[in-house]
């Protein structure tokens, strides 16, 4: 690896950050399910109240990975956390520790900023990442299961309210 860097996303990165959220969803095969546009990438992250951030690697000064992420918070715990929604390195760069860097850097930020943990979601099929994560020490929580509403279920839902 020749020269690598881990950093804040600036706004100039918004487009190349969208294209690799957009190649995730396409390695995970829901590219389909896609709503997310270049403007509202940018919004999210830039807008005038951003609700992510950002840090992207750069390998030779081409963006080549990025993770976005915002905060949480665990009434257990009874501090904020770092959730980690997406973290992407181009597959020609794989094997040369970009994405441990990339947690690295992740967990640096929570650990400044007083977090009480970090989490994010793996697909099950996901091998490959399920090992890394273990390697990372992070634990695999199997008795917890993700729920969600998507816009017409909260809509569905919101309507039985009255």
């Amino acid at each position: 690896m020749t020269n690598l860097t881990i950093r804040q996303a600036i706004e100039s990165d918004s487009d190349k950050i969208h294209q690799l959220l957009m190649d995730l969803a396409a390695f995970e095969k829901i590219e389909h399910t896609v709503e997310a546009t270049k403007e509202s990438t940018y919004a999210a992250l830039f807008g005038d109240s951003p609700s992510a951030e950002a840090i992207v690697a750069e390998l030779d000064n081409q963006i080549v990975g990025a993770a976005v992420y915002f905060h949480n918070y665990s009434t257990f715990v009874g501090k904020k956390g770092l959730y980690l929604e997406d973290i992407y390195v181009r597959p020609e760069c794989r094997g040369q520790k970009i994405g441990r860097k990339i947690l690295f850097r992740l967990a640096e930020i929570a650990k400044q900023r007083g977090c009480g943990r970090m989490e994010w979601t793996v697909l099950d099929w996901n091998s490959r990442a399920i090992d890394f994560y273990n390697e990372m020490g992070a634990e695999l929580l199997a008795e917890w299961k993700i729920v969600r509403l998507d816009a017409r279920g909260i809509q569905n839902l919101s309507n039985k309210s009255q």
